[in-house]
């Protein structure tokens, strides 16, 4: 049986991750800050093989101690989907809130490369051997052209940036990394306004992973493959 490691996964695309996975008969590992307060996790739960661990990715000896708990389990594809959007009308330029960019650089960006690097021997034993990323377009340097949201734009830009330079150091070990923007989703963090529904942005996503080669490892694409401009 396939494995895959989901963070954030009580909610929003995480928790559509772990629903469309569970009904194809994967083994999920959902990680959430509370798992007490994840209802709908909780449900699925119920019904499917799900496995809910409590993780908070900004706490780095808590990532440390659920890799010890799950060294002996091979881990098929790990999927980092944590994040935080800590922009607002407040804290732009003129008067930056330090803390709130270093939350979201901590949990956007550091927090993805700690779940790799203490994973890693995990996924090497899995079959698919993926680390797949949810970054954003806003991530994108060259299509910002609009300004705006320092902290969370920067924070995705560095993943990208680690991400890609994690794809070239473990090519040789053939594990491979994916970069994601997933669209502009219907979900809390999306807002109602968004452009596509979490089912769709997770179907087409789970279909590029399910098809995955070594030769892509390191591509930054849209949910339904398009390349996104660095």
């Amino acid at each position: 049986m396939a494995t895959v490691l989901i963070t954030g996964a009580n909610r929003g695309l995480g928790l559509e991750f772990c629903r469309q996975y569970a009904e194809q008969d994967w083994h999920v590992i959902a990680c959430s800050r509370n798992p007490d307060d994840a209802f709908d996790l909780n449900n699925l739960a119920t019904h499917h093989n799900v496995q809910i661990e409590a993780l908070d990715v900004a706490e780095f000896e808590q990532i440390d101690a659920l890799s010890k708990k799950l060294a002996d389990l091979p881990i098929d594809v790990l999927i980092n989907n944590a994040g935080v959007y800590t922009d607002n009308s407040t804290n732009g330029f003129g008067h930056l809130d330090y803390q709130a960019w270093t939350k979201s650089l901590v949990v956007n960006t550091e927090a993805p490369l700690k779940m790799t690097e203490a994973f890693l021997p995990q996924i090497k034993r899995g079959n698919k051997k993926l680390i797949v990323n949810i970054s954003s377009l806003m991530g994108s340097i060259a299509d910002n052209d609009s300004g705006g949201s320092i902290f969370y734009r920067s924070s995705k830009a560095a993943l990208n940036a680690a991400m890609k330079s994690l794809a070239i150091a473990l090519k040789d070990q053939s594990v491979g990394v994916l970069i994601f923007h997933p669209g502009w989703v219907k979900t809390d963090m999306g807002g109602p306004n968004g452009l596509i529904n979490a089912d769709q942005s997770i179907t087409g996503m789970r279909a590029l992973i399910e098809n995955f080669s070594l030769d892509q490892s390191g591509s930054f694409v849209k949910y339904d493959g398009t390349p996104m401009p660095w």
